[in-house]
């Protein structure tokens, strides 16, 4: 299985997906034209990891800027890997968030109350 790395661009965050490792990291801003089209790799990428890699997984979000439907892709990323870890398998989100950005960790605090896997806050 391959990695998956998307460079960051003014309206797109980075992405890089490690099969190797389960070290995953989305960061920066997210509103791209097409959230879908931009979001729906990572979605095949965590799917695919999940049948073939089948071992644990970190997810790292460090976001600045998330407008409406990337917050939805977001989301539905949390629950793929809640899901994950209701069949055994070690997944650990953090969710870093600026000392001066209340909406994002308000944003990591609603996920947090929605999942059962690990679901670190944490202040940068």
């Amino acid at each position: 299985m391959n990695n998956l790395m998307i460079e960051k661009t003014k309206s797109s965050p980075k992405v890089v997906l490690n099969a190797i490792t389960g070290e995953c990291e989305i960061s920066g801003s997210s509103y791209p034209e097409n959230a879908s089209e931009f979001y729906l790799p990572i979605f095949a990428w965590i799917d695919k990891y999940q049948l073939e890699i089948t071992k644990e997984i970190t997810m790292n979000f460090h976001l600045d800027y998330l407008n409406s439907s990337s917050i939805k892709f977001i989301s539905e990323i949390v629950d793929k890997l809640n899901k994950y870890s209701k069949v055994g398998i070690d997944v650990e989100i953090n969710w870093e968030y600026s000392d001066i950005d209340d909406d994002i960790k308000e944003l990591g605090e609603e996920f947090k109350e929605e999942v059962t896997c690990k679901f670190n806050l944490k202040e940068i």
